[in-house]
């Protein structure tokens, strides 16, 4: 055999041994690459599993709860099931079930009204629709008329100043009165609910838009909320809430596995869910939160702000999930309607970081700095509802301070809210 033929005889003997082998070690790293994508396709169903919300709870009890009852409706556009059938329609075609009026908050039937509403009548049930954002904001004798049972079914925001809150509660307190069960059919905090924050409410302070003593971000969905309202503001109505399956407390609305509808014109993404709490308290005191644009509670400003300046001021601060960019905007409607606004916009990195009445402390303080003359920290007033909070960002008390000084009532709350969690 000559020298190549010896060299080739070797490679070919070598080729023997190595392609099995190799070929095993490739087996097994595929295997190894398929189980692992196999057991995060796993956690991921878990973790990501399809909350169902109370109505589709309820229709999986055949409605039995609410038979033989005459039924008052109090919804919007948000009260869908699973396969997008509204809770009007749910309802009114339920075995047993006699649906004698509808009921709607702020904002209309359709979720479409920055504005007064009307009661009307819907055309597709023939039903009276009963506004109560328009003469009245609370449900009458004449309005609840024949009616056995209410039922709640509106999606919130999850923040103390949102008025479908307040609406439940003022229903629960008119059912009370005559002895009308109270059904809520549950639905997600949009924003988790592990985080609280802000100011407690001050107990001379409430309102229609702060009912009871609440942060501004209570980490309560709507049943266990009205749970809440039901005992410690003593209102004792017959309640019945028709729990969610498969929430859990750490999830945001992105991890329902539903579809997110608006609850409200301006409340249009789920950032902007997260950043409202902090951005709603700005308007009062001068400075558009983006009403008119395309980004509602994305962004901030004013004609009188240089967006360069705050953002770079607030990017100095370091606030966790968050930064800030300059984003001049010109708003079509809301406050400073048609006037070019130095901006700002808000970039979430990481939701669960955010602290959104954190960061709305940040940025009065430096509105406050920048702007003394323009800003009315006062007027923020009615949507903080906090004296002491207005009072330090007056007197230029660093955010940290402030928001350490909350602490005591937020623990007292915390103890309190407690007792009425339906979920882990």
């Amino acid at each position: 055999m000559g020298w190549n033929e010896c060299k080739a005889s070797q490679r070919s003997a070598l080729r023997f041994f190595l392609v099995p082998l190799l070929c095993c070690f490739g087996i097994a790293a595929q295997a190894s690459s398929a189980h692992t994508a196999n057991v995060q396709r796993s956690r991921h169903s878990r973790n990501t599993a399809r909350v169902t919300v109370g109505l589709d709870v309820l229709e999986a009890q055949r409605f039995a709860p609410l038979r033989g009852k005459h039924v008052g409706v109090i919804t919007n556009h948000t009260g869908l099931d699973a396969q997008g059938r509204t809770t009007i329609d749910a309802l009114t075609h339920a075995p047993g079930i006699q649906v004698v009026a509808l009921f709607t908050p702020e904002h209309g039937l359709g979720g479409t009204k920055d504005e007064n509403v009307s009661s009307t009548k819907d055309p597709v049930s023939g039903l009276p629709v009963y506004s109560l954002y328009g003469e009245t904001r609370r449900p009458t004798d004449e309005m609840l008329a024949g009616i056995d049972a209410l039922v709640f079914d509106v999606q919130d925001a999850g923040v103390r100043f949102y008025t479908y809150i307040t609406t439940m509660a003022y229903c629960m307190e008119e059912a009370a009165k005559r002895k009308i069960e109270f059904f809520v059919l549950d639905r997600p905090d949009p924003i988790g609910g592990e985080i609280v924050e802000g100011p407690l409410l001050d107990a001379d302070k409430t309102s229609f838009t702060a009912y009871f003593r609440l942060p501004a971000r209570y980490g309560l969905t709507i049943g266990e909320l009205a749970q809440l309202f039901n005992e410690e503001n003593h209102i004792q109505c017959d309640l019945h809430v028709i729990a969610m399956k498969n929430w859990r407390r750490n999830y945001f609305y992105e991890d329902t596995g539903l579809r997110w509808l608006p609850p409200s014109p301006n409340l249009r993404t789920l950032k902007g869910s997260v950043l409202y709490p902090g951005l709603e308290i700005l308007q009062n005191g001068g400075v558009s939160v983006g009403r008119g644009t395309e980004a509602p509670f994305e962004e901030f400003g004013a004609p009188w702000m240089h967006g360069e300046d705050v953002a770079a001021r607030l990017n100095e601060r370091h606030i966790p999930g968050v930064r800030f960019v300059t984003a001049d905007f010109i708003p079509v409607a809301g406050l400073y309607a048609a006037e070019r606004c130095g901006g700002v916009a808000i970039r979430v990195l990481d939701k669960r970081a955010v602290r959104s009445m954190t960061m709305g402390m940040e940025i009065v303080s430096v509105l406050r700095h920048l702007y003394p003359d323009r800003f009315d920290v006062q007027k923020m007033l009615f949507l903080v509802g906090n004296d002491q909070t207005i009072r330090k960002l007056q007197e230029g008390v660093p955010p940290t301070e402030i928001i350490k000084g909350w602490d005591a009532d937020l623990k007292a709350f915390e103890a309190m809210r407690r007792k009425y969690l339906l979920y882990k």
